[in-house]
């Protein structure tokens, strides 16, 4: 894949007029915190269908579960060529990558209730967990969080994670504190990762998960935290306190259901999407910052007739092309039914990030003291392109796992 077809050039300018009616409109509510996303994330889902179609696709594959066929990633086993498996995928990323030009913040919101929450549950629940809760997190219905970082610990996210859960009876007790939970204030269904404490050392324990309800007796939700960007995007902390389960919502019901490798895979689905997050801010940052390359004038001449600015237009435009042509390989693996492996999504990761964080801070250099002003935007887009050095695992990480990868170490 080279470029996008008609089609996707259709889904793309469809996308771009309803985030010009009604999320623009909206913009500083949502910047400032005052407005939630998930009532406009709601109509979007409504308007192009994208709810139903998932829990179609969804339905389609309980059935298939329900008569023994095995799930399979490969799309050949699917019946489905590669070409509409690569417009898929295509038509899922575009959305992110428009969104992410105005409002990061709300693709965060909407891939942890659907992509991270859902598929949590999607991926490892039973027939009747996956029934039970998905649906209604693939259309946005209810809100979903997952939540596995606690106060101390962020990057040793297993190591150092003291969250509980002890046997009690039939169920389970649950205890521990959660931070930095996106959609965590306002979230309906919760997918809480711990440990089986037996009374064993905390590093020897197993991590479970557990699929929890807003309201349930001994949870308490914080108000939204205060943070430097991705406003539109609510954090929260979340606080058990002898929270009493039964074994159906302990997700696949069986203690060796591998929730510590399903979070990797979880890890592995955020990497994948920063990348697309951060073409959404380089295109929305280049397209602005040549605008105002042409329009200001200093010294009797626009100022993007000075070389030090064409060089910065110049390094937006190739971090742009780089980023688009990791989205065309992601696009063509998908349609080929192999997806990069997690060193290969650290990899994609890596780079998107930092070269977000560069064209965001270029870009209000470029601007000047306007940049620095809240009403040029690009102050905004640069304090929200720093978390994706930081969630679904830091810099530092990253560069850990794609050199361990190398060395051939797991």
């Amino acid at each position: 894949m080279i470029e996008w077809s008609e089609q996707h050039q259709a889904i793309r300018d469809a996308f771009r007029k309803f985030i010009q009616a009604e999320i623009v409109p909206h913009r500083d509510e949502l910047e400032h915190g005052d407005m939630p996303p998930y009532v406009i994330l709601r109509k979007m889902f409504a308007t192009f269908g994208i709810g139903e179609m998932q829990v179609e696709r969804f339905r389609r594959q309980v059935e298939r579960e329900k008569s023994g066929a095995a799930v399979t990633q490969e799309r050949g086993a699917r019946g489905v060529s590669v070409e509409a498996a690569m417009d898929d995928a295509a038509a899922q990323l575009i959305p992110t990558i428009e969104l992410c030009r105005v409002c990061p913040g709300m693709v965060t919101a909407m891939g942890v209730s659907v992509q991270l929450t859902g598929g949590a549950i999607r991926g490892r629940g039973t027939i009747e967990q996956k029934e039970r809760w998905v649906p209604p997190l693939l259309t946005m219905e209810k809100v979903g969080a997952w939540a596995i970082t606690e106060p101390g610990s962020g990057s040793d996210a297993f190591g150092s994670m003291q969250a509980s859960a002890r046997r009690d009876g039939d169920g389970y007790v649950l205890n521990g504190n959660k931070t930095f939970i996106t959609n965590g204030p306002y979230a309906d269904t919760i997918v809480f990762i711990c440990k089986l404490d037996e009374g064993n050392a905390p590093r020897e324990r197993k991590v479970l998960s557990f699929v929890l309800d807003k309201g349930m007796p001994g949870l308490t939700q914080s108000k939204p935290l205060r943070k430097m960007g991705l406003h539109s995007s609510p954090t929260g902390e979340l606080f058990l306190e002898d929270v009493r389960v039964g074994r159906d919502r302990l997700i696949g019901e069986v203690e060796d259901a591998q929730a510590r490798s399903g979070a990797k895979a979880t890890f592995h689905t955020e990497r994948t999407g920063v990348v697309a997050m951060a073409l959404g801010i380089v295109e929305e940052c280049l397209e602005v910052s040549t605008k105002y390359a042409r329009e200001r004038v200093q010294f009797g001449r626009a100022i993007g007739e000075f070389q030090l600015i064409q060089a910065k237009l110049a390094e937006m435009e190739v971090a742009r092309m780089n980023l688009q042509n990791i989205i065309f390989s992601t696009i063509e693996r998908s349609g080929l039914g192999r997806p990069a492996s997690l060193a290969e999504a650290s990899a994609g990761k890596l780079y998107a990030a930092r070269a977000a964080m560069h064209v965001t801070l270029e870009a209000v250099q470029l601007f000047g003291g306007n940049g620095y002003m809240a009403e040029f935007r690009v102050e905004q887009l640069c304090r929200d392109a720093k978390v994706l050095q930081i969630y679904a695992g830091t810099d530092e990480i990253q560069i850990s796992q794609i050199a361990r990868s190398l060395l051939g170490h797991k």
